[in-house]
């Protein structure tokens, strides 16, 4: 047994459970009569400015009221959506919010010329950066100059992929590194330009801390990558492939653009079991980001089973008792002293001796 590794110190480790819940804004979403597949025509409050967790056994409705009902509901009132959310009678409250985000795991990008750098819109700047050095407007470059997306800037072997496929007809196509700019994807031209001994593409080949370090005098650059650094993202280059990134790295990456923007306090996230695939020490940061979002009074709703992440909850809505047919009713709500006792709430239960088991009779 390693004492010293991160695995082993989370293991005999519990989050603290969340006893001072916020109070939240005043505001309510509320929907009545939700029936959607099993939901039992039930009426469910969102209090807004909080962290809220909804819970329940898997097939116990969970996400058919959120992604199914709730979001498509506010999809289409902000964004004139076609997805058609499933039946309910009423809701109240929409006018309490102005954005809706779902922040999944789904990839950031899908080609190899999409990365961190240019999901954060961190690229924007950076290259803007570069345009304004003395080199640069010297010879007249513009920014489209050190972006490997235009001809302008881009290696024109590569066109700004910085490898080339060689198909093949009877086994699959080759990738072979571009021979030319061998792998850096922009002209000679662009590498030229140099800041502190660095062109651009050593920039995007470096790590989120190192260019924190490398930008320090740059506001508006570095306050982007605290963001990213904030998300526990620090090691990731800023040009790595999208399709090469995990699904919680993708996840972290939407986040940390959101934490970069400025916030009306008027926005609703969805995050659908964020910790899926995730370590005990990428979770602890994934929620202090979280709660950075509701800190600013935004309204963060989280379905999840892992009782880490519930502990922390100001609202907890528990659905059940039991999955299928025997779920789909409000079986609780409340935040965790309000419910703990709560005999028919397999949630409860579990928190229950979670809590009694690591913090004593509190």
């Amino acid at each position: 047994k390693n004492s010293n590794s991160i695995t082993s110190k989370y293991i005999n480790q519990s989050f603290l459970y969340n006893k001072s819940t916020r109070n939240g804004n005043g505001k309510n979403i509320c929907i009545k009569n939700a029936s959607g597949n099993n939901l039992k025509n039930i009426d469910v409050s969102f209090p807004l400015g909080k962290l809220i967790l909804v819970t329940g056994v898997s097939g116990s409705g969970k996400s058919t009221l959120i992604n199914g009902t709730l979001y498509p509901i506010i999809s289409q009132k902000l964004y004139k959506s076609l997805q058609k959310p499933y039946p309910f009678k009423k809701i109240t409250g929409l006018d309490n919010i102005d954005k809706i985000i779902n922040i999944d795991q789904s990839p950031i990008g899908r080609t190899s010329r999409s990365n961190p750098a240019t999901y954060v819109g961190l690229f924007t700047h950076i290259r803007q950066f570069y345009s304004n050095l003395k080199e640069s407007k010297i010879k007249g470059y513009s920014p489209s100059k050190f972006s490997f997306n235009v001809k302008e800037g881009a290696c024109l072997e590569c066109n700004g992929h910085g490898s080339i496929i060689i198909q093949m007809k009877l086994i699959p196509d080759i990738e072979t590194t571009c021979q030319v700019c061998l792998g850096k994807k922009f002209n000679n031209d662009t590498l030229a330009i140099k800041y502190k001994k660095k062109n651009i593409f050593n920039v995007l080949d470096m790590s989120v801390d190192e260019a924190v370090i490398f930008f320090n005098n740059v506001p508006i650059i570095k306050h982007k990558l605290k963001s990213l650094q904030s998300v526990g993202m620090g090691y990731i280059k800023l040009g790595q492939t999208s399709t090469k990134l995990s699904g919680g790295e993708a996840q972290r990456i939407k986040l940390a653009s959101e934490l970069a923007k400025k916030s009306t306090g008027n926005t609703l996230y969805i995050f659908d079991e964020p910790t899926t695939g995730l370590h005990f020490f990428d979770i602890e940061i994934l929620m202090k980001a979280i709660n950075m979002l509701v800190d600013k009074g935004n309204t963060v709703i989280i379905i999840e089973h892992n009782l880490d992440v519930i502990k922390q909850a100001d609202h907890i809505i528990d659905l059940g008792p039991n999955g299928g047919k025997e779920g789909g009713e409000v079986i609780c709500c409340g935040n965790i002293n309000q419910i703990i006792n709560n005999k028919h709430s397999h949630t409860a239960l579990f928190l229950k001796k979670e809590i009694y088991s690591h913090h004593g009779n509190e």
